[in-house]
């Protein structure tokens, strides 16, 4: 279907204020903001209330313009899904024309006034996320590879790292750990979701794990990075950015979320499809907390350093 005919099969009705905020994935932008926010207010360097707040405001620009491209590119398979038919494109409410004009206009905007805003090395990131986003997950890696989602993933990790970059202009071993853990966790946190998702994927002729390796593999993966994310967050709390606020945190999570996985990996789809994926869903529903609970614990170690107090 070429890019014409989508735009005229599409466009049915006019487009409201809402429509296009919804080209900006606002649940997404969510995350975003609040993991940006934690990399600087952890970083070991102050900066000023209207530098913070506007570095923060063009990040959340920057993360909304990768959200209205990716819908530019993937309108043919977000008509195909039911979980995205009601996505401002398919739903007949904004061209793919229009969506690429937004995303491109915030791109630009966000990039340049983040530089200006805070410092160059902080517009560059986020221009490179964006490009990462678009580019590398959207177009190339998530139509090619069972692994789209493995790899893809270091472009919504990448935002604690801008933060980071914010306050400090460079990264150091703190970012780098904070983007690990928001890498790690996007596999079992997906993988989790497409195994109650049926045949979204598969009918959009796209290869996720569970489409190419069955199952059985899917459940296999979602544990072992389970295990390997659970390293990396419970060692985090030996680091500049822990504390023992943090490990509490860090301790109770994992031993949910690794319990969860362990009895994902138990269940067959007979077991599964019986209870309507009862704990898939409960896994995945914690998997929505778990990412915002670790940097909430990073923020509240930072809140108490500034005042001397928390810390090892």
């Amino acid at each position: 279907m070429s890019d014409a005919s989508i735009n005229t099969q599409f466009k049915t009705q006019e487009a409201g204020f809402g429509d296009y905020f919804a080209l900006l994935k606002p649940r997404v932008m969510s995350l975003v903001v609040f993991t940006a926010m934690v990399g600087l207010l952890a970083a070991p360097v102050d900066v000023h209330p209207m530098v913070a707040f506007a570095s923060i405001l063009f990040i959340a620009v920057g993360g909304g313009a990768s959200g209205a491209l990716n819908m530019w590119y993937d309108a043919d398979i977000d008509a195909v899904m039911k979980r995205t038919q009601a996505r401002p494109i398919p739903a007949g409410k904004v061209t793919r024309d229009e969506a690429f004009a937004v995303g491109i206009t915030l791109s630009v905007f966000s990039c340049v006034m983040l530089a200006l805003a805070a410092n160059i090395f902080a517009g560059l990131l986020l221009a490179f996320t964006i490009f990462f986003y678009v580019v590398i997950y959207t177009m190339w890696l998530k139509r090619w590879t069972p692994q789209n989602i493995v790899i893809g993933g270091a472009a919504g990790a990448f935002p604690p790292m801008i933060g980071w970059a914010v306050a400090t202009g460079g990264v150091s071993i703190e970012s780098i750990l904070m983007f690990t853990l928001t890498f790690m966790w996007t596999p079992p946190h997906f993988w989790a979701l497409c195994l109650f998702m049926k045949s979204d994927y598969k009918d959009a002729g796209v290869p996720m794990l569970h489409v190419t390796n069955g199952r059985r593999s899917t459940r296999n993966h979602i544990l072992v990075y389970t295990l390997l994310l659970a390293a990396v967050a419970i060692g985090m709390a030996f680091t500049g950015v822990g504390g023992p606020i943090y490990l509490t945190v860090a301790l109770i999570l994992n031993a949910l979320f690794v319990a969860g996985a362990i009895s994902i990996w138990r269940r067959d789809e007979e077991v599964s499809e019986a209870d309507g994926y009862k704990r898939e869903k409960s896994f995945f529903a914690l998997s929505l907390m778990y990412l915002f609970l670790h940097y909430g614990a990073i923020l509240a170690e930072a809140t108490l350093a500034r005042y001397g107090l928390g810390g090892w």
